[in-house]
């Protein structure tokens, strides 16, 4: 493993399988934590967030899951067992201790499917306007047509903010912040048929079996106006009728760019009300 220091935090580079793995270690003491961005997102996605958590007494981890942000744009393999595998991969590198998984979207998709392979791992579970329903078919493909009909390169920061938040500025900027500078402007750090890729599975099957393997506690933290419906929720606590909830009032699928501060209290909350 590689790293480098910047205001804040350490970037650290890991190789597994032959991809590339950038992760931000905010450092910190107390209990490790983890964080895992959704589709077409970056770990400077938590940058708001992860100080908060660090100054309240974990170690906190952000991870760039592979084919986004600063890791390995390209990879072959964009199986869930794939970024799964990455997830374990790193707890062992940096010597992460029974972790809290915290992932919103596809990032907590990868953290559901990791604490149902390896139950003994995690301490907690953390999903993030994310649960174990598969996606309608059809969905990876509209997905990848909007991200390829982004008007890239984006002229100026402004004019991402202004079209990738649409109309809520915190999410625009959360969003521009994983943009690039190259020829004429403004880029993704990710190729959308990848994203397109990466998604493929979620939208083949549900994963209920991988979510009543989970042994450990959860929360499930939805947006007032996010995309986990009533019904989708609903069979979560039948399943496993000891789940954590809530949801974050004026949020919507972006919750932890919206009310970082809320969602540490709500982590918080539940570590207290679990023992974790």
């Amino acid at each position: 493993m590689t790293s480098s220091s910047t205001d804040g935090w350490t970037e650290r580079t890991l190789v597994r399988d032959g991809v590339r793995l950038s992760c931000r270690d905010w450092g910190g003491s107390g209990p490790d934590t983890l964080l895992l961005h959704g589709l077409a997102g970056h770990c400077g996605e938590w940058d708001a967030l992860a100080p908060l958590l660090r100054d309240a007494g974990h170690r906190v981890v952000a991870l760039d899951q592979r084919g986004h942000g600063a890791s390995d744009r390209h990879p072959e393999d964009v199986s869930r067992a794939a970024y799964v595998a990455d997830v374990l991969a790193l707890v062992a590198e940096l010597g992460l201790v029974r972790p809290l998984l915290v992932g919103q979207s596809l990032g907590g998709h990868t953290a559901l499917l990791t604490a149902a392979a390896r139950p003994a791992l995690p301490r907690g579970l953390v999903l993030v306007e994310a649960g174990p329903g598969g996606a309608e078919p059809g969905t990876a493909e509209r997905i990848g047509d909007w991200l390829r009909a982004w008007p890239v390169p984006f002229p100026s920061r402004e004019a991402a903010v202004a079209y990738l938040g649409d109309g809520k500025p915190v999410v625009g900027e959360g969003w521009a912040d994983g943009l690039e500078a190259g020829d004429g402007g403004l880029r993704p750090r990710f190729d959308p048929d990848v994203m397109e890729r990466s998604l493929a599975e979620n939208s083949r099957r549900a994963f209920w079996a991988e979510w009543t393997a989970v042994d450990c506690p959860a929360l499930a933290v939805l947006g007032q106006d996010g995309i986990i419906d009533g019904g989708e929720y609903a069979e979560m606590v039948r399943l496993r009728p000891g789940l954590h909830g809530l949801s974050l009032p004026g949020t919507g699928h972006d919750a932890h760019l919206e009310r970082p501060g809320a969602l540490v209290a709500a982590i918080l909350d539940f570590e207290r009300r679990t023992d974790l």
